[in-house]
């Protein structure tokens, strides 16, 4: 039972870190180079729900061996539950709070006529996508981190 918990910690993590990594740095910017602004940016936010859908799945199931793994060797790593409980978290905060804000600022903003409510609303959705971008970051460098202790650890 132990090793299929690490099992699923590994392979949880590995596909939740590496997912972040090769959309964040590779499809987006091409899929931005390739099509035009609006047509890309429609594009990237059909692949934002199985995103962060790979996120939450990733984040419960990681964070869960974890707990099991520390509770059946009774070695508890607090850094790195407490890292992915953050990691976590944060998906979901993005998913379920960032994205549909951003989403509704979109929708107002196509329907928006005067020039002063667009700028407004641009601005507006500018900022979300810079909380979202960071909370990204946050959770890959978190990712990378908890990679890290884990590869050094002679414990999962």
């Amino acid at each position: 039972m132990l090793n299929t918990f690490r099992f699923v910690l590994l392979l949880s993590i590995v596909v939740w870190v590496g997912g972040l990594v090769f959309f964040t740095f590779f499809v987006t910017p091409i899929v931005f180079k390739v099509l035009p602004r609006e047509l890309a940016g429609e594009l990237v936010a059909s692949i934002f729900p199985k995103y962060w859908a790979l996120g939450y799945v990733a984040g419960v199931l990681s964070l869960a061996s974890l707990l099991a793994i520390s509770l059946i060797e009774k070695f508890f790593p607090a850094g790195r539950i407490l890292l992915l409980a953050f990691m976590t978290a944060l998906t979901f905060y993005s998913g379920m709070v960032i994205a549909p804000e951003a989403r509704a600022v979109q929708l107002e903003l196509k329907a928006a006529k005067e020039p002063a409510r667009v700028q407004e609303l641009r601005a507006e959705f500018r900022h979300k996508h810079l909380e979202s971008y960071a909370i990204n970051m946050a959770v890959i460098v978190s990712g990378v981190v908890f990679v890290f202790f884990t590869a050094r650890s002679a414990r999962l």
